[in-house]
């Protein structure tokens, strides 16, 4: 009788959570479920302060005061920018706020006093994602082509030896939303679950006790459905 109710029990809370997922999510919003991984709104770089400015990137620089400089510059082959005043300045490897800083410190040494400098990328030829919590390596690294769950995970050097790998969470921006989904990468490397696509802009974060320091809560709110839902 006790082995029948607890079974029950455990379906009752299992219908019940996916119930809470398909009505609500942090903040109210509905929840949307979906069987097939959905294609983020875009793989545009979101302006991040870790971003770094690469070759053949358009970058649109804006200088207070001087209207006339407002523009968008492309970087060239070699990583270099053409700018009206001070000429070729090297532009690659640099995130828009430190170039914009040397561009502020070039403008002001024979034509503006104190310039005020803002740049932002609009297109790239580099995309990246995030790979956060307990891995080796965290940090943002480039997408190029396709790219998986699991080919994601070894670019930041695999699992700390503090990880959980039987939780990892997607999050993704859908349809102007921020979604999320939890995989188990014990069953992906083994063949029991699909590996699925990752993209520029996505957040993965490996399960462990690094993860829970900077995310608490939100890992353990979101159950292991491999599926998207809004939060």
């Amino acid at each position: 009788m006790l082995k029948q109710f607890c079974r029950l029990f455990g379906m009752v809370c299992l219908v019940a959570l996916a119930g809470a997922c398909q009505s609500s999510g942090r903040g109210g919003g509905d929840v949307q479920l979906a069987r097939n991984l959905s294609v983020p709104d875009t793989t545009l770089p979101i302006q991040n302060l870790d971003v770094r400015i690469s070759p053949m990137d358009l970058l649109e620089i804006s200088v207070f005061g001087a209207p006339d400089l407002d523009n968008s510059y492309q970087v060239d082959f070699e990583g270099k920018l053409k700018l009206p005043l001070i000429g070729l300045v090297s532009a690659s490897g640099y995130t828009p706020s430190e170039l914009a800083a040397i561009l502020e410190t070039k403008f002001g040494e024979s034509y503006l006093q104190d310039a005020d400098v803002t740049v932002r990328i609009t297109e790239t030829q580099q995309r990246y994602l995030t790979v956060d919590g307990s891995v080796q390596k965290p940090g943002m690294y480039p997408v190029e082509g396709q790219l998986t769950l699991v080919q994601a995970i070894a670019l930041s050097g695999g699992p700390s030896d503090n990880a959980n790998p039987k939780k990892v969470v997607v999050f993704r921006q859908i349809e102007g939303k921020r979604n999320a989904a939890a995989f188990d990468l014990r069953k992906i490397r083994s063949g029991e679950a699909d590996d699925p696509l990752v993209y520029a802009n996505d957040i993965i974060v490996m399960d462990g006790s690094e993860a829970r320091r900077s995310y608490g809560e939100l890992l353990r709110s979101i159950p292991l459905l491999a599926l998207f839902f809004v939060y």
